[in-house]
């Protein structure tokens, strides 16, 4: 995919003890972006990471520029949603691009010439059509995605295939209007973005990514959040 034209991508990049990936997914897309010849920068936003994540990210401010790289910490944990927030007051791209911090997404300009060829709202990332897939999960984990993605497509007939899935690209505008709608928090929150967007009438495009397991540290997804993933959709599902 060539230079953008004036477009600009800002990346939210919320990080919680993401030192060993920072730097490479920092490197990734910062490669990306200037082999296609597309204006970027790389907002992080870490939540008071104990292993050191901003220690790296000033680092990483220093080799690549403060213009491309913006250190925007929170003092703990908040919310995925409220991380978001807290990124697009400083993001000065007219594009945004939202993604996972720990390897799982590879980063695609398949977005980009996505975005350029249907004009598309937004594009998101999907693990359920086309080569998407994913790898690494154990059956366990395959199964509670499978299952919630399943429910979710019955209940809400949200118009997209891939409901939880954290790597998409926004008009700023359109994540901005999305971002006053929404209500939910954690794994909600993604799949809220993506049945306000259907009934606000936003167009959403598809690319089929492969999703890989992190490769350093922990997942996050446990007993609670599932719980709280079943207590939204039933409450999103009375709302809609």
């Amino acid at each position: 995919m060539g230079g953008g034209g004036g477009d600009k991508f800002s990346v939210l990049l919320p990080t919680y003890n993401e030192r060993e990936n920072l730097p490479l997914v920092v490197w990734l897309l910062a490669r990306t972006f200037r082999e296609s010849g597309n204006n970027f920068e790389i907002i992080i936003i870490d939540d008071g990471s104990p292993d050191g994540t901003q220690e790296i990210a000033k680092q990483l401010e220093k080799i690549y520029g403060s213009d491309k790289i913006l250190l925007r910490p929170r003092p703990r944990k908040l919310g995925l949603g409220t991380a978001y927030i807290h990124g697009m007051k400083h993001a000065t791209g007219n594009f945004i691009v939202i993604m996972d911090a720990d390897l799982s997404h590879h980063v695609s300009l398949y977005f980009i010439c996505c975005q350029k060829e249907g004009n598309f709202d937004i594009v998101s990332g999907t693990r359920y059509k086309g080569n998407g897939g994913v790898y690494g999960w154990d059956l366990k984990r395959k199964l509670i995605s499978r299952g919630a993605n399943f429910i979710t497509q019955v209940l809400l007939r949200p118009g997209a295939s891939d409901l939880t899935g954290s790597f998409r690209l926004y008009r700023k505008e359109v994540l901005q209007k999305l971002m006053e709608k929404c209500v939910s928090k954690g794994y909600v929150f993604q799949m809220e973005m993506i049945v306000r967007a259907r009934q606000l009438g936003y167009t959403i495009g598809e690319v089929p990514i492969s999703f890989v397991d992190r490769v350093y540290g922990e997942s996050k997804l446990g007993g609670n959040e599932i719980v709280s993933f079943l207590k939204g959709l039933l409450t999103l599902f009375a709302t809609t």
